[in-house]
Protein backbone atom coordinates (compact mmCIF):
# COMPACT_ATOMS: atom_id res chain seq x y z
CA UNK A 1 0.00 0.00 0.00
CA UNK A 2 2.83 2.77 1.30
CA UNK A 3 4.46 1.66 -2.15
CA UNK A 4 1.76 2.58 -4.42
CA UNK A 5 1.03 5.83 -2.24
CA UNK A 6 4.67 6.61 -3.24
CA UNK A 7 4.34 5.97 -6.59
CA UNK A 8 1.14 8.42 -6.82
CA UNK A 9 2.89 11.31 -4.96
CA UNK A 10 5.99 10.97 -7.75
CA UNK A 11 3.64 10.91 -10.67
CA UNK A 12 1.64 14.09 -8.80
CA UNK A 13 5.19 15.90 -8.22
CA UNK A 14 6.64 15.16 -11.98
CA UNK A 15 3.03 16.71 -13.12
CA UNK A 16 3.70 20.09 -11.20
CA UNK A 17 7.03 20.29 -12.30
CA UNK A 18 6.80 19.75 -15.46
CA UNK A 19 3.77 22.11 -15.30
CA UNK A 20 6.38 24.77 -13.37
CA UNK A 21 8.95 24.27 -16.40
CA UNK A 22 6.35 25.13 -19.18
CA UNK A 23 5.07 29.01 -17.50
CA UNK A 24 8.92 29.46 -16.07
CA UNK A 25 11.94 29.82 -18.18
CA UNK A 26 14.88 28.44 -16.60
CA UNK A 27 17.24 31.39 -15.99
CA UNK A 28 20.65 31.59 -17.18
CA UNK A 29 24.11 31.85 -15.37
CA UNK A 30 24.12 36.44 -16.17
CA UNK A 31 20.36 36.26 -14.90
CA UNK A 32 20.80 34.33 -11.74
CA UNK A 33 23.84 37.06 -10.89
CA UNK A 34 21.35 39.95 -11.46
CA UNK A 35 19.33 40.22 -8.46
CA UNK A 36 17.93 43.65 -9.09
CA UNK A 37 15.68 41.70 -12.00
CA UNK A 38 12.32 41.86 -11.38
CA UNK A 39 10.43 38.94 -10.80
CA UNK A 40 7.52 39.78 -12.65
CA UNK A 41 7.17 39.78 -16.22
CA UNK A 42 4.51 41.64 -18.07
CA UNK A 43 3.69 40.51 -21.38
CA UNK A 44 1.05 43.39 -23.51
CA UNK A 45 -2.14 42.17 -25.79
CA UNK A 46 -1.75 44.34 -29.01
CA UNK A 47 -5.08 42.85 -30.15
CA UNK A 48 -7.62 43.22 -26.89
CA UNK A 49 -5.24 45.93 -25.38
CA UNK A 50 -4.97 44.23 -22.06
CA UNK A 51 -1.77 43.23 -20.14
CA UNK A 52 -1.43 39.60 -18.05
CA UNK A 53 1.26 39.12 -16.13
CA UNK A 54 2.76 35.53 -14.89
CA UNK A 55 4.25 35.16 -12.06
CA UNK A 56 7.96 33.65 -12.14
CA UNK A 57 8.42 31.02 -9.77
CA UNK A 58 11.53 29.84 -8.08
CA UNK A 59 12.30 26.19 -8.83
CA UNK A 60 12.73 23.68 -5.87
CA UNK A 61 16.50 23.34 -4.12
CA UNK A 62 16.21 19.69 -5.81
CA UNK A 63 16.16 21.06 -9.12
CA UNK A 64 18.21 24.10 -9.15
CA UNK A 65 21.20 22.80 -10.26
CA UNK A 66 19.99 20.82 -13.20
CA UNK A 67 18.00 23.59 -14.34
CA UNK A 68 21.43 26.06 -13.56
CA UNK A 69 22.86 25.48 -16.37
CA UNK A 70 20.15 24.71 -18.97
CA UNK A 71 19.80 26.83 -21.92
CA UNK A 72 17.24 29.80 -21.77
CA UNK A 73 14.55 28.98 -23.90
CA UNK A 74 11.93 31.55 -24.58
CA UNK A 75 8.56 30.92 -26.18
CA UNK A 76 6.59 33.86 -27.41
CA UNK A 77 2.62 33.45 -27.82
CA UNK A 78 1.27 34.19 -31.50
CA UNK A 79 -0.15 37.98 -29.83
CA UNK A 80 3.49 38.71 -29.03
CA UNK A 81 5.00 37.79 -32.07
CA UNK A 82 2.67 40.00 -33.95
CA UNK A 83 4.82 43.31 -34.45
CA UNK A 84 3.24 46.62 -33.56
CA UNK A 85 1.88 48.67 -36.41
CA UNK A 86 3.48 52.31 -36.55
CA UNK A 87 1.10 55.03 -35.10
CA UNK A 88 1.23 58.75 -36.89
CA UNK A 89 2.06 60.73 -33.79
CA UNK A 90 0.66 64.86 -34.86
CA UNK A 91 2.77 67.34 -33.63
CA UNK A 92 1.47 68.90 -30.80
CA UNK A 93 3.10 72.15 -31.39
CA UNK A 94 2.01 74.21 -34.78
CA UNK A 95 4.28 74.97 -37.62
CA UNK A 96 5.64 78.21 -37.61
CA UNK A 97 6.77 80.12 -40.83
CA UNK A 98 9.37 82.53 -40.68
CA UNK A 99 7.71 85.98 -41.56
CA UNK A 100 10.94 88.03 -41.17
CA UNK A 101 11.89 87.54 -44.51
CA UNK A 102 10.52 90.08 -46.96
CA UNK A 103 8.71 87.69 -49.47
CA UNK A 104 10.03 88.57 -53.28
CA UNK A 105 8.36 90.73 -55.27
CA UNK A 106 5.98 89.45 -58.67
CA UNK A 107 7.82 89.95 -61.51
CA UNK A 108 5.70 92.22 -63.99
CA UNK A 109 6.51 90.03 -67.42
CA UNK A 110 3.30 92.19 -69.46
CA UNK A 111 6.30 94.32 -70.62
CA UNK A 112 9.35 91.81 -71.11
CA UNK A 113 10.10 91.29 -74.73
CA UNK A 114 8.84 88.30 -76.50
CA UNK A 115 5.77 88.21 -73.99
CA UNK A 116 3.41 90.88 -75.82
CA UNK A 117 0.30 89.78 -77.90
CA UNK A 118 1.36 90.58 -81.71
CA UNK A 119 -1.17 92.89 -83.17
CA UNK A 120 -2.66 92.53 -86.40
CA UNK A 121 -1.80 95.47 -88.89
CA UNK A 122 -4.60 97.40 -89.84
CA UNK A 123 -4.96 97.05 -93.61
CA UNK A 124 -5.94 99.97 -95.61
CA UNK A 125 -9.94 100.09 -96.37
CA UNK A 126 -9.80 102.44 -99.71
CA UNK A 127 -7.76 102.66 -102.34
CA UNK A 128 -6.09 106.02 -100.72
CA UNK A 129 -5.17 104.74 -98.10
CA UNK A 130 -3.24 101.56 -99.14
CA UNK A 131 -1.45 104.01 -101.63
CA UNK A 132 0.00 105.83 -98.50
CA UNK A 133 1.05 103.13 -96.99
CA UNK A 134 2.88 102.01 -100.06
CA UNK A 135 4.50 105.51 -100.29
CA UNK A 136 5.65 105.27 -96.56
CA UNK A 137 6.89 101.90 -96.80
CA UNK A 138 9.20 103.14 -99.78
CA UNK A 139 9.92 106.24 -97.94
CA UNK A 140 11.45 104.14 -95.16
CA UNK A 141 13.63 101.85 -97.29
CA UNK A 142 15.07 104.97 -98.95
CA UNK A 143 15.93 106.15 -95.25
CA UNK A 144 17.52 103.38 -94.02
CA UNK A 145 20.06 102.82 -97.53
CA UNK A 146 20.85 106.63 -97.15
CA UNK A 147 21.68 106.21 -93.66
CA UNK A 148 23.73 102.58 -94.17
CA UNK A 149 25.14 104.43 -97.78
CA UNK A 150 26.67 107.34 -95.58
CA UNK A 151 28.13 105.09 -92.69
CA UNK A 152 29.78 103.07 -95.66
CA UNK A 153 30.50 106.12 -97.54
CA UNK A 154 32.53 107.73 -94.05
CA UNK A 155 34.18 104.21 -93.65
CA UNK A 156 35.08 104.37 -97.13
CA UNK A 157 36.30 107.59 -96.79
CA UNK A 158 38.77 106.95 -94.13
CA UNK A 159 39.98 103.50 -95.48
CA UNK A 160 41.50 105.64 -98.33
CA UNK A 161 42.92 108.30 -96.09
CA UNK A 162 44.61 105.83 -93.75
CA UNK A 163 45.86 103.70 -96.55
CA UNK A 164 47.64 106.73 -98.41
CA UNK A 165 49.21 107.57 -94.95
CA UNK A 166 50.58 103.63 -95.04
CA UNK A 167 51.78 103.51 -98.52
CA UNK A 168 53.87 107.38 -98.15
CA UNK A 169 55.18 105.60 -94.90
CA UNK A 170 56.15 102.34 -96.57
CA UNK A 171 58.16 104.50 -99.51
CA UNK A 172 59.99 106.74 -96.91
CA UNK A 173 60.95 103.37 -95.31
CA UNK A 174 62.17 101.68 -98.17
CA UNK A 175 64.61 104.98 -99.35
CA UNK A 176 65.30 104.99 -96.00
CA UNK A 177 64.39 108.74 -95.77
CA UNK A 178 64.44 109.57 -92.11
CA UNK A 179 62.50 112.56 -92.59
CA UNK A 180 59.95 111.71 -94.65
CA UNK A 181 59.01 108.46 -92.62
CA UNK A 182 58.96 110.22 -89.12
CA UNK A 183 56.90 112.72 -90.83
CA UNK A 184 54.07 110.19 -90.24
CA UNK A 185 54.06 110.10 -87.03
CA UNK A 186 52.43 111.98 -84.22
CA UNK A 187 54.27 113.00 -81.35
CA UNK A 188 53.81 111.15 -78.88
CA UNK A 189 53.44 108.14 -81.11
CA UNK A 190 53.49 104.68 -78.96
CA UNK A 191 54.54 101.48 -80.26
CA UNK A 192 53.75 97.97 -78.45
CA UNK A 193 54.66 94.72 -78.93
CA UNK A 194 51.78 92.13 -79.16
CA UNK A 195 49.60 92.31 -76.56
CA UNK A 196 50.09 95.49 -74.70
CA UNK A 197 54.10 95.62 -74.34
CA UNK A 198 54.93 99.03 -74.86
CA UNK A 199 58.78 99.13 -76.59
CA UNK A 200 59.06 103.03 -76.72
CA UNK A 201 57.01 106.54 -77.14
CA UNK A 202 57.67 109.42 -79.02
CA UNK A 203 59.55 110.85 -81.88
CA UNK A 204 62.76 110.99 -80.36
CA UNK A 205 63.49 107.43 -79.32
CA UNK A 206 61.97 106.64 -83.02
CA UNK A 207 64.41 108.76 -84.79
CA UNK A 208 67.59 107.32 -82.26
CA UNK A 209 66.36 103.86 -83.56
CA UNK A 210 65.64 103.93 -87.37
CA UNK A 211 67.97 106.86 -88.14
CA UNK A 212 70.75 104.24 -86.89
CA UNK A 213 69.28 101.50 -88.79
CA UNK A 214 68.78 103.63 -92.01
CA UNK A 215 72.79 104.69 -91.83
CA UNK A 216 74.01 100.94 -91.02
CA UNK A 217 72.15 99.15 -93.72
CA UNK A 218 72.69 99.36 -97.53
CA UNK A 219 69.14 98.53 -98.44
CA UNK A 220 65.71 98.20 -97.03
CA UNK A 221 62.52 97.06 -98.53
CA UNK A 222 59.10 96.19 -96.80
CA UNK A 223 56.97 94.27 -99.82
CA UNK A 224 53.28 94.20 -98.64
CA UNK A 225 51.82 90.04 -98.83
CA UNK A 226 48.64 90.66 -97.67
CA UNK A 227 46.83 93.95 -96.26
CA UNK A 228 43.67 94.70 -94.51
CA UNK A 229 41.81 97.90 -94.30
CA UNK A 230 39.09 98.95 -92.11
CA UNK A 231 38.59 102.68 -91.19
CA UNK A 232 41.21 103.95 -89.59
CA UNK A 233 42.92 100.69 -88.73
CA UNK A 234 45.54 99.22 -91.07
CA UNK A 235 46.97 95.90 -90.48
CA UNK A 236 49.95 94.65 -93.02
CA UNK A 237 51.26 91.15 -93.55
CA UNK A 238 54.51 92.19 -94.91
CA UNK A 239 58.17 90.88 -96.31
CA UNK A 240 61.09 92.36 -94.62
CA UNK A 241 64.33 92.48 -96.51
CA UNK A 242 67.45 94.07 -95.60
CA UNK A 243 71.22 94.09 -97.18
CA UNK A 244 73.97 94.78 -94.04
CA UNK A 245 77.12 94.80 -96.55
CA UNK A 246 76.18 94.56 -100.44
CA UNK A 247 73.15 96.31 -101.08
CA UNK A 248 72.26 94.06 -104.30
CA UNK A 249 72.74 91.14 -102.10
CA UNK A 250 70.10 90.54 -99.54
CA UNK A 251 71.55 88.72 -96.30
CA UNK A 252 68.45 88.72 -94.21
CA UNK A 253 65.16 88.37 -94.80
CA UNK A 254 61.63 87.88 -92.63
CA UNK A 255 57.99 87.99 -92.49
CA UNK A 256 56.33 90.29 -89.84
CA UNK A 257 52.49 91.72 -88.94
CA UNK A 258 52.55 95.16 -87.94
CA UNK A 259 48.99 96.89 -87.17
CA UNK A 260 49.28 100.45 -87.48
CA UNK A 261 46.55 103.36 -85.70
CA UNK A 262 45.72 106.39 -88.06
CA UNK A 263 44.49 109.76 -86.50
CA UNK A 264 44.18 113.07 -88.62
CA UNK A 265 46.23 111.91 -91.16
CA UNK A 266 49.25 110.77 -88.44
CA UNK A 267 50.43 107.49 -87.38
CA UNK A 268 49.23 107.20 -83.37
CA UNK A 269 50.13 103.77 -82.19
CA UNK A 270 52.42 100.89 -83.64
CA UNK A 271 51.59 96.85 -82.83
CA UNK A 272 53.95 94.85 -83.46
CA UNK A 273 53.17 90.41 -83.84
CA UNK A 274 56.42 88.30 -83.46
Amino acid sequence: MKPLFFLVSLLLAWQLLATAAEVVEPPTKTETKAAALPAAVKTTDTSAGEEKSVQSKAPAKSTEVELQDSPAVITLTPQNEQSAEPVNVEPTQPIKTDTSKPSEPEVDTSKVLGTEAAKPAELPKTQQEKQLAVAQAEQAVIQAKEALTLKQQVKAKQSRESLAVIEQLIKAYNARNIDAFISMYDENVEFYAFPNELLFKGKEKLIARYGIMFKKLKCIKSSPIKRIVHGNIVIDHELSETCSTDPNVVDKRGELISSYQVENGKITKVLFFR
